[in-house]
C-alpha cells in the first residue's frame, strides 16, 4: 500500500536541510576526486612520471573509494548512517593534509587512497541516508542533491585549481609558505571536510536504521520531524511498515544478495550495471584530465583551466534541471535521453580528434575543429548531467528492498569505483593510442547503456521504499 503523506512546508524545509548536510559528502566526493585535475601536469613534472604512473597517481584514490564503498554498508548497518559519515569526514580531512605535504609519488598514492576510502563511504551512505529520511513524493529531488553536491564539489575544486595556479603563475610554481600551488590544491580540501564532520553531528539517525536496531521510539520521533506525522495511527503504521520490511533479516550480509537458485538477485545486477555504465561512458576523463587534454591540443594552461571551470559550471546548471525533472518526468525517461545524447556527442568528439595533426605534446586541432570539439564536450556533459549523473544515485538510493539496501548499495558503489578506476587509469594509455579510439570506445558504451536501460531498468518514481522488490 502506498503510504505517502502530505508534508507540511516547515517539515519539508527541515528535510531539505538534513538532506543538504548529508549531501556534503557528495561535495567532498566531487572535490576530492576532481582536485587533481589542475595538479596532473605539475605532479608529472615534479616526480618525473610516465603515462602509466601518471594514470595510477590520478586514479589510485578510486581504489580506496571502492574499498570504502565496500565496507560502508556493513559499517552503516552496525554503527549507523551518521557515525559512518563522521568516519568518512575524518578520512577526507587526513587525506587533504597528507596529500598536500607529500615528498614523493608513493606518499601521494597512500594519502589519496585514504581520501578515496572516505569518498567511497560518503558515496554509499549519503544516498542511502537521504532516501531513508525523505518523503516518497520528493525523494527523487532530494536524492538528486547528492549529484548536485558532487558537481558543485567538482566546480569548487576546479575553480580553486584555476585560482591557485593563477596566483602562483602556474600549478608547479611556489605559492604560500614555499609550497607549490598544486600542494595547496589538496590542502584546501581540509576545510569542507572539517565542516562536513561538524555539521553531521546535528542530523538525526535514519529511522530505518533505528527500527532495525529495535529503537522504535526514537524512530517515531525522527519520522515526526521529517514527515510531519503526528502521534496516532498513521505514525504507528509507518513504524510497523518499516519493521515488517526489515524483519526478514536482522543484519544484512553479502549472501542475502544471492537468490535461492544461485547467482545475484536481478535488482543487484541492475544496480551494478547502472554503476558501471555511469563510469564507462567516460565522464570522469572530462573532470580528471580536461585541463591536460585541452592543453595538449593547443590551448594555453590558463585557457585550459578556464575551459575546465566553464564545463563544470555547465554540469552544475544541468544538474539543477535534472532535480526539477526527476520526480516529474521519471528516472527511466531521463536515462534514455541521456544515453542517446551521450552516444552522439561522444561520436562527434571522436571524429573531431580524428582530424587532429601532430602527435603527443604537439597534437593540434585544426582551427575550425577546436570549437566543434568544445561544443560537443559540453553537450556531452549536459546529457550526462541531466540524466546518468543524478539519476543513478537516486536509483541506487531507492531501488533496493529495505532488508538489503545498505549492503546492495555498497556492492553497486564498489563496482562504480572500480569502473571509474579502470577508465581513469587507462585514459593516458588510450590517449597515446589515439583520442579518436578513446572517445569512440566511450561512445560505444553509451550506446550499450541505452539498450540496457530500455531492457532492464524499471521506473521507481513515487514508490515507497517498502514497495521495492528483489
Amino acid at each position: 500500500m502506498n503510504t505517502a503523506v502530505a508534508v507540511p512546508a516547515r517539515t519539508s524545509a527541515r528535510v531539505v536541510a538534513i538532506a543538504a548536510v548529508a549531501a556534503l559528502g557528495g561535495f567532498l566526493f566531487g572535490f576530492d576526486t576532481a582536485v587533481i585535475n589542475g595538479a596532473v601536469d605539475a605532479i608529472r613534472g615534479d616526480f618525473a612520471l610516465d603515462a602509466a604512473r601518471t594514470g595510477f597517481a590520478v586514479s589510485c584514490a578510486l581504489l580506496g573509494s571502492a574499498l570504502g564503498a565496500w565496507y560502508a554498508g556493513p559499517i552503516a548497518d552496525r554503527w549507523g548512517r551518521v557515525r559512518a559519515m563522521q568516519v568518512a569526514a575524518v578520512a577526507l580531512t587526513a587525506s587533504a593534509i597528507g596529500s598536500g605535504l607529500v615528498h614523493g609519488v608513493w606518499d601521494l598514492v597512500f594519502w589519496r587512497l585514504v581520501g578515496g576510502i572516505g569518498v567511497g563511504m560518503a558515496s554509499v551512505i549519503a544516498p542511502a541516508y537521504i532516501a531513508e529520511i525523505s518523503p516518497a513524493h520528493v525523494r527523487g529531488r532530494l536524492g538528486s542533491m547528492q549529484q548536485l553536491a558532487i558537481v558543485l564539489g567538482i566546480f569548487a575544486a576546479l575553480a580553486c585549481d584555476a585560482l591557485l595556479a593563477g596566483l602562483a603563475g602556474g600549478a608547479a610554481q611556489p605559492l604560500w609558505l614555499g609550497l607549490a600551488a598544486w600542494r595547496w590544491m589538496f590542502l584546501v580540501a581540509a576545510l569542507p571536510a572539517v565542516a562536513y564532520g561538524l555539521l553531521v553531528l546535528g542530523v538525526p539517525e535514519s529511522p530505518r536504521y533505528l527500527v532495525a536496531k529495535g529503537d522504535k521510539g526514537t524512530a517515531a520521533t525522527v519520522l515526526r520531524q521529517v514527515l510531519g506525522l503526528q502521534e496516532g495511527e498513521a505514525l504507528r503504521h509507518k513504524v510497523e511498515e518499516i519493521d515488517a520490511s526489515l524483519r526478514l533479516e536482522h543484519r544484512p550480509r553479502l549472501r542475502d544478495l544471492v537468490k535461492p537458485g544461485g547467482g545475484l538477485l536481478p535488482v543487484v545486477w541492475i544496480g551494478i550495471l547502472l554503476s558501471v555504465f555511469q563510469q564507462f561512458v567516460g565522464i570522469n576523463v572530462i573532470f580528471y584530465y580536461s585541463s591536460t587534454l585541452w592543453h595538449s591540443v593547443g590551448f594555453s594552461e590558463s585557457d585550459s583551466f578556464t575551459i575546465t571551470v566553464a564545463t563544470s559550471i555547465v554540469n552544475v546548471l544541468v544538474t539543477l534541471v535534472a532535480i526539477a525533472l526527476v520526480d516529474r518526468v521519471g528516472r527511466k525517461p531521463l536515462l534514455v535521453v541521456g544515453s542517446a545524447g551521450m552516444a552522439v556527442t561522444l561520436a562527434v568528439m571522436a571524429w573531431c580528434f580524428s582530424q587532429a595533426t601532430g602527435t603527443g605534446a604537439d597534437l593540434q586541432l585544426p582551427g575550425n575543429i577546436g570549437p566543434v570539439a568544445l561544443v560537443a564536450a559540453n553537450l556531452y556533459v549536459v546529457f550526462f548531467g541531466v540524466s546518468w549523473g543524478p539519476v543513478v544515485w537516486v536509483l541506487l538510493g531507492e531501488m533496493f528492498p529495505n532488508r538489503i539496501r545498505a549492503i546492495a548499495l555498497a556492492v553497486a558503489a564498489a563496482a562504480q569505483w572500480l569502473a571509474n578506476f579502470a577508465i581513469t587509469a587507462t585514459f593516458p594509455k588510450l590517449a597515446e593510442i589515439g583520442l579518436t579510439f578513446a572517445y569512440g570506445l566511450y561512445a560505444a558504451f553509451a550506446l550499450l547503456s541505452l539498450v540496457f536501460v530500455l531492457a532492464a531498468v524499471r521506473e521507481t518514481r513515487g514508490m515507497e521504499l517498502e514497495q521495492m522488490r528483489d
